[in-house]
């Protein structure tokens, strides 16, 4: 990057909307008292999640097919936290919309906090001039029911910038998740 990440990372955001809305600092306490961090850290920048989620169900007992996901296999949810059952899994979408640079690649990881007690959140790419808000998976690995926060720290974003310019981004491509709102299940 050449200059210090996290000056890096309020620059972009400021100069190229990159994050919105962009906190450039730390937070780790609200009126509410103290909440998993989000915002900028040293070299990322931690996402919340919003109130919006879908947890999945096999009421219907459904197959998982990627080429064709039945949305009925989803509970849909606004609250400030999430429920996820016991070896299951619930998507929610960041409170931020990226709009991520042409010579940037970004990987979203999951926070430790979350991690260590047994709640995974994919590990996925948002690709040069991908934007949208990023909908995020997590996965219960536990046998017990596990909470998500609303509006908190969930996961982290790095960035790579590369020494050229991609030749074809996400948008070049058309990218079938490019603009996306909300939560967004598979498309085929």
């Amino acid at each position: 990057m050449g200059i210090k990440a996290d000056k890096w990372i309020r620059r972009m955001a400021e100069q190229h909307a990159m994050i919105e809305p962009f906190e450039p600092n730390q937070v780790r306490e609200t009126e509410q008292g103290r909440i998993i961090s989000y915002g900028t850290s040293s070299y990322g920048y931690d996402v919340r999640c919003s109130d919006e989620f879908k947890i999945f169900t096999n009421i219907n007992s459904a197959i998982v097919d990627p080429k064709d996901f039945a949305e009925d296999s989803f509970v849909d949810v606004q609250s400030d936290v999430c429920i996820i059952p016991p070896n299951s899994f619930a998507l929610a979408r960041t409170v931020e919309y990226f709009r991520i640079p042409r010579d940037v690649l970004t990987i979203c990881l999951g926070k430790s906090t979350y991690a260590r007690c047994g709640i995974i959140v994919n590990v996925t790419p948002l690709e040069p001039e991908w934007e949208g808000h990023v909908t995020l998976e997590f996965s219960n690995t536990t046998p017990l029911p596990a909470k998500i926060y609303a509006n908190e720290g969930v996961a982290q974003m790095l960035f790579f910038t590369g020494d050229e310019i991609c030749e074809t981004s996400y948008r070049d491509r058309g990218g079938k998740y490019q603009g996306q709102r909300g939560v967004t299940l598979p498309k085929a």
